[in-house]
């Protein structure tokens, strides 16, 4: 018998807990701390800004907790959908209380408790007794006051009120709080889920056209909630919005074709981007009916409920002209290739390795001022240089990238600029690379000769890795030697050095002196070997010189800069992982627009809601509740004042209705 009590007692108690203001007040609290949150960091960005922003260390503890996308977030919409439970109750527990209240006139109040009133005040009238009521209700009227009379044995109670539909705010600002959560959980990926798991859709990840993506991972026609991307390159014509889940997509059909005639980008002095249009043309599948659109981000495009958003821009399959430069042993002349963003070459040529070229951005504005920046910053690809704080940004021209897939399926991604890039007052070809994007960029700085060409370096680097011109350059080396003894030394200790060079760098140099030098003479014989790989680096860049038809110089300051250079990026080649080099030599930009597809049914709940919400905060400040009791005795008219509120003019109000009232019964006022 005691179980069905215990079982009520605690569902009242949770009811009292998901329905009491303390509850709700928390919610908010933690609503209010996650929208600060969905503000201050940028949501929905590529995974790789948010690694460089936070580092290796809290980049997957946020990502975890959801803060990257925090409206979507199982936590974010658990807190919406126990507010409006807790709101509901709140309205159910408080409706019928409060609309009493509003209809209620109190008119059984004592006398006593009258008297206790803050408000309060004892008239004497001179009016005869049947016309006090009379006089009292018409002044009551013209101030507009509702009221009822209550006839008692020997007195007579007039109980007035003005202002009740104030409290109808209380009932308003709060069913808009619910109103706005609904409409919150409608456009979130709550309906997504839920159809996911229901009807067994399943997103799917990889490289493939629409016509291959399978009937699991297609939403229906009719989805009456979705946000997703449309991807339409110039001259395209697309049907689809693309939706991200986690690490797949799912593809939702639309009832209209988007085709994009031009796009237009126009940029600031820095070169960041100041407005971009899509003009677009829309074919409703339906009716056939055509619209010829402008979409700019904030003017929107609505059509059968689903609204398109300028959201952004993209390469459209740019046509890229390269140079590749061989960087492994044996003779590998530079040839041309063609090819576009998108696009995976095989490279049978290259030991089985698969090309595959990602992106292009002709314009990449870049902060040189930040600390460090000696070399380009290690984000310059993210294009987060521009958003730091400096004012020395600079467009550092096109940007290029590509993974380079080994026959095994490694990967590494390769960052380039086509333009050279001025440090430190010499000219370089950039080029960053790494094998995953939790990795440091590694860059590769390739000195520019006297004529503005990397053709140099490139033939100093075959010198060094082509086993034929190693050859010619040991022998070039050591010919500057007259004593043929020494010749013969020279060439053997050049060949080792070199050889260890080519195959391990510095590293490997030093593990041969630690290995085979004793520990009091290694210093003096890295520093040997170091001298000799900068020799034979001055001579290569004389054969350089000499095969280009130009004069042989002599090793002085002025060169100085270019020989240190060029070593050091012989060294970084060794760590650079590719068989070849890619230089872009020309380009044919073609341009696509990123658009936004969104069918939001709760929409019109939010704005409803919100303005639910102005109406019931306007109530609930500026609709006062004023009840007003004047009770008639034998020789005494006694009026009280009650209001919802304390206000600074309740007392003026009093006054002003007792000085009116007084009037009204011919009578002066004794405040009780």
């Amino acid at each position: 018998m005691q179980h069905p009590t215990k079982r009520a007692s605690f569902l009242d108690d949770l009811i009292e807990l998901l329905s009491s203001m303390r509850f709700a007040i928390s919610l908010l609290t933690v609503l209010a701390i996650a929208s600060v949150i969905g503000t201050v960091v940028l949501q929905n960005q590529p995974a790789n800004a948010y690694l460089n922003q936070f580092g290796q260390f809290w980049d997957p503890v946020f990502s975890r907790i959801g803060l990257y996308a925090v409206y979507n977030s199982g936590w974010f919409i658990a807190i919406l959908a126990f507010l409006v439970l807790s709101t509901t109750l709140c309205i159910i527990r408080q409706f019928t209380p409060m609309l009493r209240e509003i209809r209620g006139f109190r008119e059984r109040a004592r006398e006593a408790s009258l008297r206790n009133f803050s408000h309060r005040a004892s008239l004497e009238p001179t009016l005869p007794p049947e016309e006090r009521s009379a006089a009292a209700i018409a002044y009551l009227t013209g101030e507009g006051f509702r009221f009822r009379v209550d006839e008692r044995e020997g007195s007579t109670l007039i109980a007035a009120k003005r202002g009740s539909l104030g409290r109808f705010g209380y009932l308003l600002a709060h069913s808009a709080i619910v109103l706005i959560c609904l409409g919150g959980l409608l456009d979130s990926n709550l309906p997504l889920a839920l159809q996911m798991r229901l009807f067994g859709k399943t997103a799917v990840s990889g490289n493939m056209t629409f016509a291959d993506v399978p009937a699991s991972a297609r939403l229906g026609p009719g989805n009456w909630s979705f946000r997703g991307n449309v991807y339409i390159p110039e001259g395209k014509i697309s049907g689809y919005s693309v939706i991200n889940v986690d690490e797949g997509v799912l593809l939702q059909p639309l009832p209209f074709t988007v085709e994009l005639k031009r796009f237009h980008v126009d940029h600031y002095e820095t070169g960041m981007p100041k407005r971009y249009a899509s003009e677009v043309v829309i074919t409703d599948n339906e009716s056939g009916e055509v619209f010829e659109r402008t979409l700019e981000v904030n003017k929107p495009f609505e059509h059968r409920g689903i609204t398109l958003y300028q959201s952004g821009f993209d390469d459209g399959g740019s046509l890229l002209r390269f140079t590749v430069h061989g960087m492994t042993a044996g003779e590998h002349p530079a040839f041309p290739l063609n090819t576009e963003v998108g696009a995976t070459i095989p490279l049978a040529s290259s030991g089985g390795h698969t090309l595959e070229i990602t992106g292009f951005r002709p314009i990449n504005v870049e902060n040189l001022s930040a600390p460090g920046s000696s070399g380009p910053p290690s984000t310059s690809f993210l294009g987060s240089g521009a958003r730091a704080a400096g004012n020395n940004l600079r467009n550092l021209g096109p940007l290029y990238s590509y993974i380079l897939r080994d026959p095994a399926g490694q990967a590494r991604e390769y960052n380039n600029y086509m333009q050279p890039v001025q440090i430190a007052g010499h000219w370089y070809l950039i080029s960053g690379v790494r094998t995953s994007r939790t990795d440091d960029v590694s860059w590769l700085r390739i000195p520019l000769d006297d004529d503005g060409s990397a053709d140099a370096w490139f033939s100093i680097h075959q010198s060094f890795f082509v086993p034929e011109r190693q050859v010619a350059l040991i022998e070039r080396f050591i010919s500057h030697n007259p004593d043929k003894d020494e010749r013969k030394s020279l060439k053997t200790v050049a060949g080792h050095v070199l050889t260890l060079f080519t195959k391990g760098g510095l590293e490997a140099i030093e593990n041969f002196t630690v290995t085979n030098v004793p520990e009091d003479k290694r210093d003096e014989a890295d520093m040997a070997f170091i001298q000799v790989l900068q020799s034979l680096t001055w001579e290569a860049w004389m054969m350089s010189r000499e095969a280009a038809g130009k004069s042989v110089m002599e090793p002085d300051e002025i060169n100085a800069p270019y020989l240190r250079d060029a070593f050091f990026a012989l060294t970084a080649s060794l760590r650079y992982g590719a068989p070849f080099y890619l230089q872009l030599t020309n380009f044919e930009q073609r341009q696509a627009s990123v658009l936004q597809a969104t069918r939001s049914p709760g929409k019109p709940l939010v704005y409803f809601g919100s303005l639910l919400l102005v109406l019931g905060v306007f109530a609930m400040l500026y609709i006062r509740e004023r009840r007003l009791f004047v009770l008639f005795k034998k020789d005494e008219a006694l009026v009280a004042m009650s209001s919802n509120r304390k206000t600074i003019d309740l007392n003026e109000t009093f006054i002003r209705h007792c000085d009116g009232l007084a009037a009204a019964l011919g009578a002066s006022a004794s405040q009780g």
